[in-house]
């Protein structure tokens, strides 16, 4: 009986450690989407506007991450795979922005794109920090460190992007760094959801195999 409640004590603990990041998390990516994408608009940047969408999706992400904190593996799974649809309809989201620019050309403010990266890639960078420790321990977690993840990498790539537009004086390099976070967002949502569904059947399978 010790070892039981020794075993719920820790599960409940490690569920606390959870709820506690998540919360940081959520409020720190919450902040970043109002504060990019204003500076997207502004700067009239495609690919700082598919950063913003990516901090807004990460944010709702966390909120469905930390309901499904305290659930079983097939709650979790299919909080996953929601999560997988929300990155894909950013995807897709800025797919949309892409071909609008395609007929609207611009040359988005390579200063605001540079400095609002910057930003967002310190905001990340944390929120990779307080994630490291949990990528490994459910679904759940593992796919909210798919999300962090991929924010460094859109981060990064924007901040490229801007040098290259301050370099060239054309809006070509926002729309190809754009295209490349597209088939990130694309990359990652298959991932999720192929982890989910694999996450999903596994569970399944156990609750046949119990009612046998």
């Amino acid at each position: 009986m010790g070892g039981c409640c020794d075993n719920d004590c820790s599960i409940e603990a490690l569920r606390e450690r959870q709820r506690g990041t998540l919360q940081m998390v959520l409020g720190i990516n919450a902040v970043m989407f109002l504060v990019i994408v204003a500076a997207a608009l502004y700067g009239q940047s495609t690919a700082l506007l598919a950063d913003s969408l990516d901090n807004l999706g990460d944010a709702l992400t966390y909120i469905l991450s930390l309901y499904a904190v305290s659930r079983g593996v097939a709650t979790k799974a299919k909080v996953a795979l929601f999560k997988g649809g929300l990155i894909f309809l950013a995807a897709c989201a800025v797919a949309a922005q892409i071909i609008y620019r395609l007929f609207v050309p611009s040359v988005p403010l390579f200063e605001v794109m540079g400095v609002f990266s910057l930003f967002g890639l310190a905001a990340n960078g944390l929120c990779l920090y307080l994630l490291w420790r949990h990528r490994y321990e459910d679904v759940n977690m593992s796919s909210v460190w798919e999300c962090s993840r991929n924010d460094i990498a859109s981060n990064l790539s924007v901040f490229v992007a801007a040098g290259a537009v301050w370099l060239t004086g054309s809006g070509w390099p926002d729309i190809v760094v754009a295209l490349g976070l597209v088939w990130l967002l694309m990359r990652s949502a298959i991932r999720v959801i192929s982890s989910a569904m694999t996450e999903l059947r596994g569970a399944k399978a156990g609750r046949s195999g119990e009612a046998l």
